[in-house]
């Protein structure tokens, strides 16, 4: 058994539990103990010196796009759709060299800010899908973030009325396939596993009625989770109102998209009926608020949202929305 003791760190193990001095046993990646006063002396455990530092439980990140880390700082004055649209002729030259050196980067510099799990929305595969997905797990583990891919994907090009240009598109049967394959070559479902795979098409604007009902019925036969872009901007709701008679939370539950399985990025246009609907389906919602105001998509309602009992978590969301690409600024 491998045993590490943190010994004379400030303590903040959540729920106010507070030691000004105090110390933490793991055996084997495993906390056993948190207490205050000098830590015991374990014969062969590695001991780190805590003093002067602050020890907290890690922060996870629920929603980001690493492959972004590339194009920080373009389309500075732009809103979603009008940055995705020039975004999308850069992001089609990535390849999965690029998906390891900017996942390398965006999963370094998360850490640094105390990020221990991120949740990675990679959706662009305009070459070697399999190698792309490959290299991110490959550069988590170099790192030793916690990862969870969701591997998206995106059928819906210009030509069938959708946001990205054709060239970064897969088709229904390709997305769908090079999904399943994902999970079954980088999913652990075990208790502490460092990589897990959710199931995760882009966003109504960008993916298809039958990638997004084939998604969710891939994902509960597997049992991984289910992730996608949701009521982001006014844009999405006027299109999704044009085009679906219905917002972006009723089109996605006519597809089978509410469950405690499932959780959603920004969900920031959301009515107090649909805010119920949420929580009573279960979801959860990753609350990226740089990203949001960069953008200028306005403020998800969090307050509303956990006072219904919706899960909310913290995403930091691509570094090239939020240009902050740590937790703790979030």
């Amino acid at each position: 058994m491998s045993t590490v003791v943190i010994d004379g760190a400030y303590i903040a193990a959540g729920e106010g539990t507070e030691h000004s001095r105090g110390h933490i046993v793991a055996e084997d990646g495993i906390l056993t103990r948190v207490a205050a006063g000098p830590a015991p002396d374990i014969p062969r455990a590695r001991r780190i010196d805590g003093r002067g530092c602050l020890a907290t439980p890690g922060l996870v990140n629920t929603h980001n796009h690493l492959y972004q880390w590339a194009t920080q700082g373009m389309f500075a004055d732009a809103t979603l759709f009008e940055w995705l649209t020039g975004s999308y002729a850069l992001w089609s030259a990535l390849d999965a060299r690029t998906v390891f050196e900017t996942a390398t980067a965006g999963t370094a510099w998360l850490a640094l800010s105390g990020c221990t799990t991120c949740s990675d929305h990679h959706y662009l595969f305009p070459r070697e899908p399999a190698a792309m997905a490959a290299a991110e797990v490959e550069a988590a583990r170099a790192v030793g973030i916690r990862l969870h891919l969701a591997r998206g994907s995106m059928d819906r090009g210009r030509s069938a009325g959708g946001l990205p240009p054709d060239s970064v598109t897969e088709s229904t049967e390709d997305a769908l396939a090079a999904t399943e394959a994902a999970v079954g070559a980088h999913h652990d479902p075990s208790f502490g596993a460092m990589t897990r795979v959710a199931v995760a098409p882009c966003s109504p604007f960008t993916v298809s009625r039958e990638l997004m009902s084939a998604s969710a019925e891939l994902a509960r036969a597997k049992g991984v989770r289910l992730h996608t872009h949701l009521a982001e901007t006014i844009d999405e709701e006027e299109q999704c109102l044009a085009e679906f008679g219905t917002t972006p939370l009723g089109y996605a539950e006519t597809l089978g998209w509410l469950g405690e399985d499932v959780w959603f990025a920004h969900a920031v246009h959301l009515s107090d009926e649909a805010i119920h609907r949420v929580a009573a389906g279960g979801a959860g919602v990753a609350h990226c608020p740089s990203s949001n105001a960069r953008l200028g998509a306005g403020v998800c309602r969090t307050p509303e949202l956990l006072d219904a009992g919706v899960p909310v978590g913290l995403g930091v969301d691509g570094p090239a929305s939020s240009e902050l690409s740590g937790l703790a600024g979030e």
